[in-house]
C-alpha cells in the first residue's frame, strides 16, 4: 500500500465522517448507516473488495453535491451516480466505479424485467425512479446489459435496496477501510 492511496481512503472516509449523519433520501436511515449496511451485504455475500467498495461508495455522490437532502420531494434528480463516479474515477478502477453509475439504471432494468421488483421498493425509491426515467425501453435494455459492470450493478442494486433498516448492527466505517485500500491498490495497475 503505498501512501497516496491510504491518503485516498482517508480523504473519502472523513467525509462520510462529516456528512455521513445525513438523511438518505427520506428513509429512516443515514446516509452512512446505509452506506453501511450495503457494504455489509456485499461483504457477507462474499463479493470482491471492488465490490463492496462499490456498496459502500454506491451514494457517495449524495455527499458532495450541493443540493438539499430533500432534492427528489421538489422534483429534482440530484444525479449522485454520475456525480460519485466522476469524483471517484480518479481514485478507483471501472470495477468500482462503473456499478456507482450503474445501480440507478439498475433500479430502472429490475422494474422493467423482474414483475415482483417494483414491490420491493421503498415510497421515497418510488419517488425517485419517477425523476430518473421510470421502466427502461427495449433499447435501454440493451445498453445496459452490453455493459459489463451491469451484472454487477444489479447485484449492487439488490444489496441497497435491502439496505434500510434502523439501527442495524453493522461493522464500523473503519473495518471497510481494507477493501476500499484494495480496490484502490488495484486501480491503475
Amino acid at each position: 500500500m503505498n501512501q497516496q492511496n491510504s491518503e485516498t481512503v482517508d480523504r473519502i472516509l472523513a467525509v462520510f465522517e462529516s456528512k455521513g449523519d445525513s438523511e438518505y433520501g427520506g428513509e429512516a436511515v443515514t446516509q452512512l448507516e446505509h452506506a453501511l449496511q450495503t457494504a455489509l451485504l456485499a461483504e457477507t455475500a462474499g463479493a470482491s473488495s471492488q465490490l463492496i467498495s462499490a456498496c459502500l461508495l454506491h451514494d457517495f455522490g449524495h455527499l458532495v453535491h450541493d443540493l438539499p437532502d430533500d432534492a427528489p420531494e421538489h422534483g429534482i434528480d440530484d444525479r449522485h451516480e454520475t456525480t460519485g463516479k466522476n469524483y471517484l474515477t480518479k481514485h478507483f478502477p471501472p470495477a468500482v466505479t462503473e456499478p456507482i453509475h450503474l445501480h440507478v439504471e439498475a433500479k430502472r432494468y429490475l422494474c422493467t424485467v423482474d414483475e415482483s421488483y417494483f414491490g420491493l421498493l421503498s415510497e421515497p425509491s418510488v419517488i425517485s425512479l419517477n425523476l430518473q426515467g421510470g421502466k427502461m425501453t427495449k433499447d435501454e435494455i440493451e445498453q445496459f446489459e452490453s455493459n459489463e459492470f451491469h451484472t454487477d450493478a444489479v447485484r449492487l442494486r439488490r444489496w441497497d435496496d435491502q439496505a434500510k433498516i434502523p439501527e442495524l448492527p453493522t461493522p464500523e466505517l473503519e473495518h471497510f477501510k481494507r477493501h476500499l485500500l484494495a480496490a484502490v491498490d488495484t486501480s491503475f495497475e
